[in-house]
This record gives C-alpha cells, structure tokens and sequence, in this order.
C-alpha cells in the first residue's frame, strides 16, 4: 500500500510531579511503525521508570523480531519491584501498523485502542489469551487510507470523577469526542492535542493522574517538491527546472534568485505580497503555477524552529497555533507537516556571499546547513526526503 502512517501524542503530568508516569516510544523501519503506550504503577519517578522501560523494551525488542510473549518475559525479568508496593507492574498497548495495511494490535490492562474509519467506530477483533500470567488481548486486521487509531492512558477515562462528572470522562465518551472531530483534524497531532485538551479541562488545569493520548492516522501519500538557492553555473538552471516541474506534487521556491529563475525560464513574473504579517519574516510572493513562493535563508531558519519543536513530540497548543500564522515560515512548516509524505529538494550550491558567517570555513554555507537540519527534522519526524544538488 501507498500509505503514510502519521503519529503523534501528547502528555499531561499528574498535577505538582516533574515526570509522567506514562511513557510513549514510537520506531519507524522501511516495513513498519511501532507505537507503544505503557503505563506505570503510581507516578512521579517510579511510573517513569517502568513505563520507560516497559515502552523501550517491547518497541526495540518487536522491531527486531521477536514475539509478545518474549517481550513480556523480559519485562517480568527486568522491571525494578517497587519497594512500597512489592510490585513491579506497568500496562501497555502495541500498535504495530506495516506498510502492507496489516495491523498488529495487543493491549494489556491499558483502555481500549479507538479504531475509526472516517468517522465511523469501528470492532476490533480481539481476541484474550494468557502470556506469562498476563491476560492479553490482541487483534490483526487490515487497516485503509483514512483510518486512525488513538491509544490513550487510564488518565483520560479517569478525567473529571469526583468534580465536573461523577464517574469520570468514560471510554465511551472519549470514542464520541474523537468521532466528532477526527474529520476536522487532520494529523494525528491536531487529533492527539483535541483530546488532551478535553481532558486538561475536565482536570480544571490540574490533573489528578498521568494522562496521555497517542494517535496514528492513515494518510495517502502527498508528494511537496522545494527549490532553494541558485545552481552553481547558470548553464545548469534549464536542468534544474527541467527536474523540479517533471515531478507530480506540490511546488515550493524559496529564495529570491530561485524565484527569479523560475520566473525567467518560465516567463511569469513575480508578484510579491505587500502584507507584512510579520516584521521577523519578508513577505510571501507569488508565481503562477506555484503553490508557495518565500524568501529564503530567514524563513528556512524559523520553518526549521517550527519542525524542531514537533519533532520532539512535546509540543503545546501554541506550537499548532505557530502553523496557522500568515507568514512563509509558518505556511511552509504547515504544508510539511500537515500536507506532505514526501519531500524532493532541489538545492542549488551556488554560494550566497551575504550569508556567509567569516568565522566558518568558506566551503561551509549556510543555506547547506539549513537544507541539512532541514532533511533531519522532517526524516526523524517520518517523513521520506530526497535530495539533489546542482
């Protein structure tokens, strides 16, 4: 399948501890992601512990071939005992997605996974068996373009009891929540982010256990192609614009001599935006044909902060807020993060003497290292990016 399997998730501390008790590890290979959701016993260091452990032990462990029932051997062999409680115990979900569409799925004392196509709640075919005294529940099936998945902690069922509602935000209405929005957020950011804040709310800013929402959308692939940065003779321009228009996709120019290039071998002129949005950023432009026309270096640079604070997973409302601005940074950053699986980036090394640093070594450009930061970020995030340099 031609699929792109996008995912995100988001934690909220039990209120007055440094550390979550809840611990999410995600690995990505060319056959298969998997996510992890593990939940340890109590809070604070001792949940951190044990969840980290538990997440880090089945995710390596699965992606390098090995089966539940080994996974939960050694985490009954290695997890620590709790010297208060005399127990050493942490619940888990694996959601192991191939790029074939086969789902792999196993929750161990953990909420049910919500499984949606569209935006309808679909069954999932579970099935109980018995793993070193552990009394599991796993499913396999096949999963389609539009689907999503959310693994959450007991922290959201648990959301609200005793105050806003008597018996907490129930399984039930967590699954209503997530139909009712799943088709208006589109990555499994904006989705995991929608749930957290419901129940960041119901805690009233203070939440009585660690909550944590984990989601994975199924997303058709969506191919950006971007142009930075002159080449370094201009013999090599028709080449260059030869490779950027063959490809199917979206285009982007970033830089005012790329944009001048496209301009001048195309024949349509650049018009520039005269709304200053932002007094950090120069103004967007705009060439037919085009779907996003910035400056170059600067607005590399911020789109690079955005793409860094989403890669760390730990990213707050105002980061989703930073995607909606009117600016070429923060439309860029959208268009990567929300509407790209692919990335192609045609990269000029001709050598911008204004951007040089006199401090570096002269072969050391800048526009080079925002390109590679640039590659890294998205990468590390799932995305797939080629490059070519002219």
């Amino acid at each position: 399948m031609n699929i792109y399997i996008d995912t995100a998730y988001k934690s909220l501390n039990k209120y007055t501890e440094e550390l979550c008790g809840d611990r999410v590890e995600i690995i990505r290979t060319p056959e298969f992601v998997i996510l992890v959701l593990a939940d340890g016993l109590g809070s604070g260091v001792k949940a951190n512990i044990l969840s980290t452990l538990t997440s880090k032990i089945i995710a390596t462990m699965l992606s390098n071939g090995a089966k539940v029932e080994d996974c939960v051997d050694t985490i009954a062999s290695t997890l620590p005992i709790c010297n208060v409680r005399h127990l050493a115990y942490s619940t888990f979900s694996i959601l192991q997605i191939f790029y074939t569409g086969e789902v792999y799925l196993v929750e161990f004392d953990n909420p049910t996974c919500v499984f949606l196509r569209g935006n309808k709640l679909m069954e999932i075919p579970f099935e109980n068996r018995v793993v070193s005294s552990k009394n599991i529940r796993e499913a396999r099936f096949q999963t389609a373009v539009g689907d999503s998945f959310v693994l959450f902690s007991d922290g959201v069922i648990h959301a609200g009891v005793g105050a806003v509602l008597n018996f907490g935000f129930q399984w039930e209405n967590a699954a209503a929540h997530l139909q009712s929005v799943v088709q208006k957020e589109k990555t499994a950011a904006r989705l995991a982010l929608s749930l957290s804040q419901v129940c960041e709310s119901l805690y009233a800013g203070k939440p009585g256990d660690d909550t944590t929402v984990a989601a994975v959308k199924i997303l058709p692939e969506k191919v950006v192609n971007l142009f930075t940065g002159p080449p370094s003779s201009k013999e090599k321009d028709p080449e260059l614009l030869h490779d950027f228009m063959a490809e199917r996709g979206k285009r982007v120019v970033c830089g005012g001599s790329s944009a001048q290039i496209i301009s001048r071998l195309l024949n349509r002129p650049v018009k520039t935006s005269i709304n200053y949005t932002d007094p950090e950023l120069p103004p967007i432009g705009y060439i037919d044909g085009m779907d996003l026309v910035t400056e170059g270096v600067l607005t590399l640079s911020k789109t690079n902060e955005i793409l860094t604070e989403f890669r760390k997973n730990d990213f707050e409302y105002d980061h989703i807020k930073e995607l909606d601005r009117d600016n070429g940074a923060s439309k860029l950053a959208k268009l990567l993060l929300e509407d790209c699986t692919r990335l192609n980036l045609f990269v000029g090394k001709a050598v911008n003497a204004a951007h040089q640093n006199p401090n570096l070594p002269v072969d050391l450009n800048i526009r080079q290292h925002i390109v590679n930061q640039l590659t890294d970020n998205l990468r590390a995030i799932g995305k797939i990016v080629n490059v070519k340099y002219y």
